[in-house]
């Protein structure tokens, strides 16, 4: 369960990583991107990756 723990909060951490170094809207939000569970994290990288292109 601890693996599983740890692997879920790198994940989030590197999403997090992501959008704030991406020069986003997020760049000043990492406080408040720590609250968001890894599945939202997740629909904002894709909605921020979608509308890029």
């Amino acid at each position: 369960m601890q693996y599983l723990r740890k692997a879920i909060e790198k994940k989030r951490q590197y999403i997090i990583d992501l959008l704030v170094k991406s020069g986003s809207e997020y760049q000043h939000s990492e406080p408040a991107l720590q609250k968001l569970t890894l599945t939202e994290l997740e629909v904002i990288l894709k909605n921020s990756n979608s509308c890029r292109y």
